[in-house]
């Protein structure tokens, strides 16, 4: 099961650590789905739980793009 990461924490993250962490719960999420398709899965709850970690991670991850993104052009 993925641990839930709080947005707080994940604001303390580069992009590059996020996209890592992101590509972890992709991969995560699809042993889930594929558990899920072969009937082996415990609990279906891990399936919206990784989902939403890993929409989570997204969010934070294009924030700090956006950031970057805007204090570059502050700049010329």
């Amino acid at each position: 099961m993925a641990e839930k990461h709080t947005v707080k924490e994940l604001r303390d993250l580069s992009v590059d650590e996020l996209r890592a962490r992101a590509a972890e719960l992709k991969q995560t999420l699809f042993d889930l789905k594929t558990k899920h398709s072969t009937g082996v899965l415990d609990s279906t709850a891990d399936l919206g739980r990784t989902k939403r970690d890993l929409a989570r991670i997204l969010t934070v991850a294009r924030e700090k793009e956006l950031e970057t993104a805007q204090a570059g052009k502050g700049k010329g």
